[in-house]
């Protein structure tokens, strides 16, 4: 992304379809759908497969919009995009998808 914006190969009116992209990318697929929610190992397995697989989803979702997003914000506010490098992409994602994680259990498991 960031190289691509250097060299001029993408403008801030081509993100909308690029996060398209990336959502199309990820495709998630659970086999055996029933026997994840019939098949209680743990005490309240079915509540906690739900919360981790929404998290799961919307961190992947969150994660590629900042991903795409920082370097075009950093680009905007006339900064290098490229210090929106790697560390930086990965410490908010982190710090966004742990409130992710607990946002969810604590609305679905009523905590």
């Amino acid at each position: 992304m960031i190289r691509a914006m250097a060299v001029g190969d993408i403008k801030l009116k081509d993100w909308l379809a690029f996060y398209k992209r990336n959502l199309s990318i990820f495709v998630s697929r659970i086999d055996n759908w029933d026997s994840c929610f019939y098949n209680r190992h743990f005490q309240s397995g079915f509540d906690i497969a739900v919360v981790i697989s929404l998290t799961m989803v919307l961190i992947v979702m969150v994660g590629s919009l900042i991903g795409m997003s920082l370097p075009f914000i950093f680009r905007k506010m006339r900064l290098d995009p490229a210090t929106a490098s790697a560390p930086l992409i990965t410490s908010v994602a982190d710090i966004v998808g742990v409130l992710i994680y607990f946002s969810i259990a604590s609305w679905y498991l009523d905590l």
